[in-house]
């Protein structure tokens, strides 16, 4: 079974400035001890870059209240691996810009949860935010630096989500990427903030037409079954006649024969390691998949062995709608919702709407008993 490791997020530090509603580490301003240290950041690298180059996101908390980032980044890069940063902009400035270039980061993540000051601010807990966020984009741009804007979608925003869009585009984002709420860590507390399953199908169909002709990409995270809307979409234009598969998004161009990781990659192409060196599928699956440290920071083996992970590669192993469905290959739902609310990493994705067709059937057929 593929499982190659494709990206890794890695929380250097859980220590942050903000005190967001989401915040899946529910993170503060304090240091945290029993954090991996630059000689075991080091180690890590090593361990990775030994037998694979992926993505290496370095995040937190802030991973900018680290002194050592930049030692650690470039650390990386020297390595091989593609090193980049999510930080939340407050201490982007131009000597701090100037010295991630110097790292080799050249590609950073901005979080916008709202579309003005006001709504940014009070998602995020620190009034001032949303003008200290936009301060540390303009030094970005004014170094050089790339940048995306990840978005939180959640019952507070959810209307005004073209409005956070048109903002990125203003700001010269080069990519918006939704995310959309899953109730890990404080973000538990935001149950009544949730999208409904309806709510978040017309989301992912305005995904779909902003990757159709948009003025910035989109692309979707911690929404796995985009991949079943994309294909229904795209085959609904194939049958008014209006296919023009030149601007149609890679991921609904899959169903044509198109290579795709197949939704959700938690476990068997992301993977997230903890500030204190502890794995797990993704930063919102609150369960540990091995400690680095007490494993001699064999990485592999226990990305190997971890009886999670197996248990996410393997589909026969999915339950309820999920394991029914006939778009399993391509999206496998969130097991991160699905613990969050059943209790369960395997049972079906909460978030759904979609009846799958054997559960169709089924239903036809004790109507017809009837």
């Amino acid at each position: 079974m593929d499982h190659q490791l494709h990206i890794i997020a890695w929380e250097i530090t859980r220590r942050c400035y903000l005190n967001c509603k989401h915040c899946r580490g529910a993170a503060r301003d304090v240091e945290y001890e029993g954090e991996l240290t630059t000689a075991e950041c080091k180690r890590l690298i090593d361990v990775v870059a030994s037998r694979a180059k992926p993505l290496v996101i370095l995040t937190g908390g802030e991973p900018m209240t680290r002194d050592d980032v930049y030692e650690i980044a470039a650390y990386g890069n020297a390595a091989g691996l593609r090193m980049v940063l999510s930080p939340c902009g407050w201490m982007l400035d131009d000597d701090t810009c100037r010295r991630l270039l110097d790292a080799g980061i050249d590609k950073i993540s901005i979080s916008l949860d709202g579309h003005d000051a006001a709504s940014h601010d009070d998602f995020r807990g620190v009034e001032g935010a949303f003008e200290k966020t936009l301060a540390g984009v303009e030094a970005a741009r004014r170094n050089g630096i790339a940048f995306q804007v990840n978005t939180t979608i959640t019952a507070h925003n959810v209307d005004h989500i073209e409005e956070i869009y048109d903002l990125a585009v203003r700001l010269g984002a080069d990519l918006f990427n939704p995310f959309m709420l899953v109730p890990a860590g404080r973000g538990k507390e935001l149950a009544d903030q949730s999208v409904s399953a309806q709510k978040y199908e017309e989301v992912l169909a305005w995904v779909y037409r902003k990757q159709r002709g948009g003025p910035l990409p989109v692309r979707p995270t911690c929404a796995p079954h985009y991949q079943r809307v994309a294909r229904r979409m795209a085959r609904d234009e194939d049958e008014d006649g209006h296919d023009d598969s030149s601007k149609r998004p890679p991921s609904a161009k899959g169903h044509r024969g198109g290579k795709s990781l197949g939704g959700c990659l938690g476990g068997r192409h992301f993977l997230f390691i903890s500030h204190l060196g502890k794995l797990q599928t993704c930063g919102f699956l609150d369960l540990e998949c091995g400690d680095l440290r007490e494993a001699d920071f064999d990485l592999w083996r226990l990305w190997e062995t971890s009886e999670v992970f197996n248990d996410i590669r393997d589909t026969s192993k999915y339950k309820g709608k999920c394991g029914a469905c006939e778009y399993l290959p391509v999206c496998r739902g969130c097991r991160a919702r699905a613990f969050a609310l059943t209790g369960d990493y395997m049972e079906e994705e909460p978030f759904c709407s979609y009846v799958p067709k054997r559960f169709q059937r089924r239903a036809e057929e004790e109507r017809g008993k009837t």
